[in-house]
Formats: structure tokens, C-alpha cells, sequence
């Protein structure tokens, strides 16, 4: 049987290693990925500021899968019915059971001059543009983030750490559109978040609806913001081979047809009923769910069970337990287990130690270990 996983971010990597593990060695899975390597994205953030950490949060796919086949392609459409997978290379793969872990893209909600004006933050070139856009500007000058997840928080506060650092005067924005910063957290995590900017010089503006942007500022509902950069950290869309959507998938994950779709391309209600927040832990643990799916419709069919879904094990239900929250903050952090939430530095090493060790769970020790070292230099 042939199992194609499309995309290798936190979803498709995991999946695929987990994969590897539980399917026969007559089993052919197929990673198909834009690029040859895996980006840790949430630490993307820290690039701005520690260039030298790019190659730390870059992974090469070719040392961490065992014995999957990897295509490096551009997935641009996938019919589920099919069970077809359209390439940009105009072939198509064909697969027994997929799975799409593609991801998201920034979405500008059709924002006037937002998308022609900001920067966003989803690759190691928006990192560097971003930095040398911050050097660049003229003292006094004014730069905005637009949106307050945690995205947004985390690159707010690497601007304001890195003009700290190079003794220059800049003044960081966050704008939130809704009433709080880190708007689909509990509310002590969201209050210690704010707490946490402010302390490291950002300035938060909630309650900032961005109606549309020029090159040189920013209107919003209520007035408007001269601005020197503009980032936008403002929400997600589906990949361009889902048309732009987040489909919305029950807790089986399971897109149509023997397709999954899993990670921050969907939208998932999960067997608690509860909406899962589109996060790496979320994406990690979605995988083992479907993993466990994959491999049961697997033994099934191997077994003379054939393709009749009527008789099939039933998918693997997925119910979301995060353990916490965390977020960095420039050089400090803020972490939430359970219902405590902390900052200083037991929360930075509890969000290296995080970071670290998913490395080390796709294989990438090196990079834990690089990781590790770099935080503790900084300090």
C-alpha cells in the first residue's frame, strides 16, 4: 500500500516518523514537501534576533526520515475522492490512504494594502527582511505588529530585545483587534502576557481593528498610525491546495474518503466537542492520533480485510489535553501548567526544554542540543 503524508511540518514529520515505525516494511509511504527540510517554526521568532540560530531550527528531511520516500514538490490540489494528489511538476501521485498536513498561510482577510504593505513571519526570509528592515529605520521611528496571538507576542517581543541590544530607539506596537492580547487563552495566562510585554517596552493596543494600510501608516477603526514598519501576524488561512480553506473535520480527523487532514490546514472539533487551537502541540499530537488510524486501515486491508469501510477498525478518536501554554517574550517567557501561570526564569527554561525536546523527538539531536546551547549563551 502506498501512504502519502503531504507536507512535513509538526503534523507531517511526526506522522511520517511515526509511520515508519508501525507500517511493514512493504508498506510505501511518501512524504511530499515543498522544501527538503523542516522548519521549527516557533522559533522562528528568535532568527530575527540571533541570526546564527537558522541553522538550528532547520532540519534536514533526508536525516530524520528512515525509510520514507521523500518528493520535494508543491502539493496544489487534493481530490480526496480520488485519493490523488496534484503536484507542480503537472504529475499526480496516487495514494491508498493520505494525509494532509500542509499547514497554513497568513491571511489578510482582504485588508486595503495590508498585504501589499506588511511583512509577514512564516519563513527564514521574513526573519532576515524584518531585521534589516529594524536596523534600517531612523531613530524614533515606529514599528507595528499586527495581531496578538502568540505569534505576534513572541516577534513583538524579539523587536523590542534586539533594539535593546543595539542600543537604538525604536518604538514597538502590538495591535490586537480584540479586547486582550493572546485572545483564545485562559485569562491569567492573557493577563500575564500583558504584563509581560509592557515590561519588555512593547506598547499593547487592544481593541485595534486594522481597516486598511498606505507606506507610511496604519487606519484603524477608531484613528490613525503613522508607522516605519508594518509585520502582520494577523491570522491563518488553509493552503492553496484546500482553495484557501480550513475544512472543518470531526475528531477522526478524517477529510473524506481514506484522506486525512490534520495540523493547522484543519479546523478540528475534537471527541470533547471542544475546537482545537491550531498550535505545534496540537499538530504533534493530532499525528499519533491518525498514526493509529492509519496503521489499523493498514493491518485491516493486509489482513483480506479489502476497502470496505463498513468493516474497518474505526479511526482513532482525537481528544486534545495541552498540558500548558507558553510564550517567549524577548528574553523572558510566560508558561502556563494547569491553571498556574509563571514568568521569569523557570518559564524560559521550561520553553527551551520544550523546544529541545521536540527536536530530539523527529530526530534532530544536534539541533536540540544547539538549541539548548544558544538559549544558554544568551543569557
Amino acid at each position: 500500500m502506498r501512504i502519502a503524508v503531504l507536507g512535513a511540518g509538526y503534523a507531517g514529520l511526526t506522522l511520517a516518523r511515526q509511520l515508519e515505525k508501525r507500517l511493514s516494511e512493504s508498506d510505501e509511504i511518501v512524504v511530499v514537501n515543498d522544501r527538503p527540510d523542516h522548519l521549527v517554526q516557533h522559533e522562528l521568532h528568535r532568527v530575527v534576533r540571533r541570526p546564527s540560530l537558522a541553522d538550528g531550527i532547520t532540519v534536514d528531511l533526508a536525516d530524520v526520515l528512515d525509510r520514507a520516500t521523500l518528493r520535494v514538490a508543491r502539493v496544489t490540489n487534493v481530490d480526496h475522492e480520488r485519493g490523488v494528489a496534484e503536484l507542480d511538476d503537472d504529475e499526480e501521485l496516487s495514494y491508498d490512504v493520505g494525509a494532509v498536513c500542509l499547514g497554513a498561510e497568513t491571511a489578510f482577510h482582504d485588508l486595503e494594502g495590508v498585504e501589499e504593505h506588511a511583512t509577514p513571519l512564516k519563513r527564514l526570509p521574513d526573519a532576515a527582511r524584518i531585521r534589516e528592515e529594524l536596523l534600517e529605520l531612523a531613530a524614533g521611528d515606529r514599528v507595528v505588529v499586527g495581531g496578538a496571538g502568540l505569534s505576534g507576542v513572541q516577534i513583538a517581543g524579539e523587536l523590542a530585545a534586539l533594539a535593546r541590544e543595539e542600543g537604538i530607539d525604536r518604538e514597538i506596537v502590538l495591535l490586537e483587534r480584540l479586547d486582550s492580547v493572546a485572545p483564545n487563552f485562559p485569562a491569567n495566562f492573557q493577563e500575564a502576557v500583558h504584563e509581560e510585554l509592557e515590561a519588555r517596552d512593547v506598547i499593547v493596543n487592544t481593541g485595534a481593528a486594522v481597516e486598511r494600510a498606505t507606506d507610511d501608516a496604519i487606519e484603524l477603526d477608531t484613528d490613525e498610525l503613522p508607522y516605519g514598519q508594518f509585520i502582520w501576524t494577523g491570522g491563518i488561512r488553509g493552503p492553496d491546495a484546500l482553495a484557501g480553506e480550513r475544512p472543518i473535520v470531526p475528531d477522526t480527523l478524517r477529510l473524506g474518503g481514506d484522506t486525512f487532514v490534520l495540523g493547522d490546514a484543519a479546523r478540528v472539533t475534537d471527541a470533547d466537542g471542544a475546537a482545537v487551537p491550531a498550535s505545534a502541540a496540537a499538530a504533534v499530537r493530532e499525528a499519533r492520533s491518525v498514526a493509529d488510524s492509519i496503521a489499523g486501515i493498514v493491518s485491516h486491508r493486509q489482513d483480506g480485510g479489502g476497502d470496505d469501510a463498513l468493516f474497518e477498525p474505526r479511526p482513532e478518536r482525537f481528544r486534545f489535553d495541552a498540558p500548558g501554554w507558553l510564550v517567549s517574550v524577548g528574553d523572558g517567557a510566560v508558561a502556563q501548567v494547569g491553571p498556574t501561570v509563571f514568568r521569569g526564569p523557570a518559564a524560559k527554561a521550561l520553553k527551551t526544554s520544550v523546544g529541545a525536546g521536540y527536536l530530539s523527538s523527529v530526530g534532530a539531536i544536534e539541533n536540540a542540543a544547539g538549541l539548548v546551547r544558544e538559549e544558554l549563551a544568551g543569557d
